[in-house]
C-alpha cells in the first residue's frame, strides 16, 4: 500500500470510533490518508484524533464557515486511488443511492472517480429492511463494493449481521486489493460460507484486436460489459477472479476481481492457457476474433492511388481459446460459453455446446432490441442441454449476470 492515497470518508455511526485504528494500520503500511467525515461522526470520534492519526486535516464541511475557505469535492474525488465509506450508516446509504448531495463526504463521493467501497454497519432490523438492502442493491449496480457487515452482538442488545468488521480485516482487505489479489469477503453471517468460497473462476471479456499495422486493426464492437458483470457476480458469491479483458474502457471494481488487459486473441489464449488449470470454472464472454491477417504490416500501410479501390488481406484463424479450454477441461471443473447468433439460434448453440464439450452456453439473439453490443442490457436463454433451455427477460447484464452465476453454483459438483 505504499504511497497509495485512500479517501476515508466516516458517517454518524457508533462504530466511528474503530476508525482510529484503521487510520492508524493503513498509514502504517504506507498509505496516504485523508478524512472526511459528516458532522454527525464527530459525535462518535474527533476530527483531531483522525488529523493527528493521518497527518492530514480532516474535513466535514463544504466550507470553512469562519474564512469561506472552500473544500473542493472534485478535488478529493480525483485525488484517491480508493475511497472508502466506513462504517456507511443506513442514512448515508440511502442519500448515495439517491444521489444526495448535501455534505463534504456525499459530493465527494459523486465526484469520485476511483473505485468506491462501502462497509455498512448498523442495527439488525435497519440491515435487514428492505429499503436498505434496495439501496444497497442501487449501488452495486452503480459499481460501489460492499464489504459485507459481520454477524454479533449489536450496541442495541439484539444479534445478527450489522456490525462493522474489525479495522485489521478491512486493513487487510484493502491490502489485497491494492496488490492484485483476489480478496476474501465474509458472508453476513460469518457462520456461513459463501457458495463459491475458495472457487477459483477464469472470464474472458470484451473483444480482441488482430493488428493490420501499427495503425489499424480488425475487431468488433464488444464492450466487455456483460463479461465484466459476470466476474463481479461470482465475485460476490465468494470466487477468487481472474478476468483476461480486451481492449475496453470498462473495468471492474470488485476487489476479488484480478484483472489482466490484452489486445489480441492469442494473447488471450495465452493468459487462458496459463490459469485455466487452476481455475474450478471458466467462461468465455469475449468476443474474440476468429481471423487475424496472416502477415501484419510493421509500417503504415499507404494507399496507393493507381489501385486504390481494393486492398487484399490474407486471414488465417485465430486459437479457438474455448475450444480449447473445453478440451483441457478436468473432472470438476466448469466450462461455460457464450454464443451470439442471428439465426436458427438455439440449433446453433446446442451445436456449440456439443462440440466444445461446454456444460453450459449463454445465447443471445442480434434479433432482440436491447441485447448487443455496447448496451447495458441483455436477453439471455441458458442452455444446459436439449431438455434444459431457460428463456429470460430483458433485463440489465447485471441482473442477467447474477442469474448465470446462480446457475453455475447449482452446476459445480
Amino acid at each position: 500500500m505504499k504511497s497509495k492515497q485512500i479517501l476515508l470518508g466516516i458517517s454518524g455511526g457508533i462504530a466511528a470510533y474503530k476508525m482510529a485504528t484503521l487510520t492508524r494500520l493503513l498509514v502504517k503500511a504506507g498509505a496516504v490518508v485523508r478524512v472526511v467525515m459528516t458532522e454527525e461522526a464527530q459525535a462518535f470520534i474527533t476530527p483531531l484524533t483522525l488529523a493527528t492519526l493521518s497527518k492530514n486535516p480532516v474535513l466535514s464541511r463544504l466550507y470553512n464557515p469562519v474564512d469561506g475557505t472552500w473544500h473542493n469535492h472534485v478535488e478529493l474525488g480525483l485525488w484517491a486511488d480508493l475511497m472508502l465509506i466506513a462504517p456507511a450508516t443506513a442514512n448515508t446509504l440511502a442519500k448515495m443511492a439517491s444521489g444526495s448531495a448535501d455534505s463534504l463526504l456525499l459530493t465527494t463521493y459523486l465526484s469520485a472517480r476511483c473505485p468506491v467501497w462501502v462497509a455498512p454497519a448498523m442495527d439488525l432490523d435497519m440491515w435487514q429492511h428492505p429499503a436498505t438492502q434496495r439501496n444497497l442493491e442501487t449501488l452495486r449496480q452503480d459499481g460501489v463494493r460492499v464489504l459485507p457487515p459481520e454477524a454479533g452482538e449489536l450496541a442495541s442488545g439484539l444479534s445478527g449481521p450489522g456490525r462493522l468488521p474489525e479495522p485489521e480485516q478491512i486493513a487487510e482487505v484493502i491490502a489485497q486489493w491494492f496488490s492484485g489479489q483476489g480478496v476474501p469477503v465474509a458472508s453476513h453471517d460469518s457462520r456461513v460460507a459463501l457458495p463459491l468460497s475458495g472457487k477459483k473462476a477464469l472470464i474472458t471479456a470484451g473483444p480482441t484486436y488482430e493488428a493490420l499495422d501499427p495503425v489499424r486493426f480488425i475487431g468488433n464492437h464488444s464492450s466487455g460489459k456483460m463479461g465484466i458483470a459476470l466476474a463481479e457476480a461470482l465475485a460476490e458469491l465468494g470466487a477468487s477472479v481472474v478476468l483476461v479483458k480486451g481492449p475496453t474502457n470498462v473495468n471492474s471494481r470488485s476487489p476479488q476481481v484480478r484483472e489482466l488487459a490484452v489486445t489480441s486473441a492469442g494473447a488471450m489464449y495465452e493468459a487462458c492457457s496459463e490459469h485455466f488449470a487452476d481455475s474450478d470454472i471458466f467462461v468465455a464472454a469475449a468476443a474474440v476474433a476468429d481471423y487475424r491477417p496472416e502477415s501484419p504490416s510493421t509500417q503504415k500501410i499507404k494507399k496507393k492511388e493507381a489501385d486504390s479501390d481494393r486492398m487484399t488481406v490474407t486471414l488465417v484463424k485465430t486459437p479457438d481459446i474455448l475450444a480449447e479450454m473445453g478440451k483441457r477441461k478436468k473432472p470438476g471443473q466448469l466450462v461455460v460459453g457464450f454464443a451470439l447468433e442471428t439465426e436458427n439460434e438455439v440449433e446453433n448453440a446446442l451445436s456449440k455446446l456439443e462440440r466444445k464439450n461446454l456444460d453450459l452456453i449463454v445465447l443471445n439473439s442480434l434479433n432482440d432490441a436491447g441485447a448487443g453490443f455496447g448496451v447495458d442490457t441483455n436477453r439471455i436463454t441458458l442452455i444446459e442441454n436439449r431438455n434444459r433451455i431457460d428463456n429470460f427477460p430483458l433485463m440489465s447484464k447485471t441482473e442477467a449476470a447474477r442469474i448465470i452465476a446462480q446457475r453455475i453454483v447449482d452446476l459445480l459438483p
